[in-house]
């Protein structure tokens, strides 16, 4: 494979590595505003903002920490055939799939950016009584997906690599 595609992969997968690491200790925030809104909650006026700022922690955590799970082969797989065959057959069998992950998260993005762009326009607010604006977590998921995608064509490389007898880790 060409050095630019060796330099692609190797840097997309550092970058989604290190936002993968950052993303897991959202879980620990997320745990922490449960704990003090419920421990407000029935001591105290519970807040507002507790349990929708833990939903967006949550968001945050899945589409941050989405590109380090594929990057870190941690999906889900139906391993009914798959196993039996040979590492050629699988990285060929896997990069006709990338191609269709490709599709879907182009799209995805496509829609996440148009629904980002109208929340800045129009100063998006959540129905919610604490009504928080939305833009920052719907830039959290562009960002999200844009790292997936960016790591699912780092893995098209890797199984184009596997099934020339290559490798590229």
């Amino acid at each position: 494979m060409p050095k630019a595609i060796r330099t692609y992969v190797r840097w997309v997968d550092a970058v989604n590595r290190v936002v993968g690491l950052f993303a897991m200790y959202l879980v620990f925030a997320m745990m922490g505003i449960l704990l003090y809104s419920s421990f407000m909650n029935s001591f105290f006026i519970p807040p507002l903002w507790g349990l929708e700022m833990a939903q967006f922690l949550m968001v945050a955590y899945y589409m941050l920490g989405g590109a380090w799970s594929l990057q870190a082969d941690d999906h889900v797989r139906m391993d009914l055939v798959y196993g039996r065959w040979s590492l050629r057959s699988r990285a060929i069998i896997d990069a006709v799939t990338v191609i269709f992950l490709l599709v879907y998260l182009v799209v995805l993005l496509y829609g996440g950016l148009s629904s980002t762009i109208y929340a800045f326009e129009y100063g998006e607010r959540s129905y919610s009584s604490w009504r928080p604006y939305m833009a920052p977590i719907k830039v959290i998921m562009c960002i999200g997906i844009t790292l997936m995608l960016l790591q699912a064509l780092a893995i098209f490389f890797k199984d184009v690599a596997t099934a020339r007898g290559e490798s590229l880790s």
